[in-house]
């Protein structure tokens, strides 16, 4: 199964949850509310999950095995970086939408 696209749905400057992301699969299904933590100094990725009626977690959906866990953690994480870089970037370009100051008129 090919990871054929991975969507940075939302980031989060405060706390361990740094973002939300979408991966979609062989361009066929897609998986939503895949969550990049950042704990114990390092990233992984949680995967969607429900609480249960004794107030435990359980994933939704999940990788059955660690080679494909790794090869999809390793590419959401790789694209939550690239989107990291990508805001910081335009963050730090000036708008270019930025209003012209008019000259200010002789005045006699």
């Amino acid at each position: 199964m090919d990871i054929s696209d991975i969507k940075i749905r939302k980031l989060f400057d405060e706390g361990p949850m740094k973002a939300i992301v979408s991966v979609t699969f062989d361009g066929q299904i897609a998986l939503h509310d895949i969550k990049v933590i950042y704990a114990r100094e390092k990233y992984f990725i949680v995967m969607p999950s429900r609480k249960n009626p004794d107030g435990t977690y359980r994933d939704i959906v999940h990788p059955i095995n660690t080679e494909f866990r790794a090869r999809m953690e390793s590419a959401v994480i790789q694209a939550y970086n690239e989107e990291v870089a990508r805001a910081a970037a335009e963050a730090a370009q000036p708008t270019e939408e930025a209003e012209e100051v008019p000259a200010m008129a002789a005045v006699e």
